[in-house]
């Protein structure tokens, strides 16, 4: 019987991260890219539409969500210029609807070649932040990757030396 061929593609590790408008945010983009510099891997951005509570006038409401998807749009094309400069590669995006913490655990379970969740931790006085605060607490279980949660105050001299 002849030995069984190792199976010679290899998954690239790809790192998510969760775009949004807070300010520790930057500092785990720049750590995904780098980190998937170093191990040839990629970054995925995914960007969550949550939903507007408006339903009173549906041509608003349609108008609203069409401004919701140009805004997701246009913030993905700009840090997918940021990844594509400091990894050589464009990102993989992802835009969901829906409310954060759910859609990102379904899209965890939906894409398995997705590896590890990259998250900043918030340094206010609101804590590490929601999705940080519901993936360590309650909803750790349906968590299907690894999670690196990066301090959000790292500066630019401490991530070149923790990647």
């Amino acid at each position: 019987m002849a030995p069984a061929k190792k199976d010679t593609v290899t998954q690239e590790r790809t790192f998510l991260v969760v775009v949004d408008e807070s300010e520790e945010m930057d500092v785990a983009l720049r750590f995904a890219c780098r980190r998937a510099k170093a191990t040839g891997g990629r970054v995925a951005l995914f960007y969550v539409i949550e939903p507007a509570d408006f339903s009173h006038w549906i041509a608003v409401e349609d108008l609203m969500e069409k401004e919701r998807r140009m805004v997701a749009e246009e913030t993905l094309s700009k840090f997918s210029d940021m990844v594509a400069e400091l990894t050589g590669v464009l990102p993989i995006l992802h835009i969901r609807e829906g409310e954060r913490r759910d859609t990102l655990l379904q899209l965890l379970e939906d894409e398995p070649g997705i590896s590890i969740l990259v998250l900043a931790m918030g340094s206010g006085k609101g804590g590490p932040g929601p999705l940080i605060s519901a993936l360590t607490g309650k909803f750790y279980k349906r968590l299907t990757v690894p999670m690196t949660v990066v301090p959000g105050t790292l500066t630019e001299d401490q991530l070149n030396a923790v990647t």
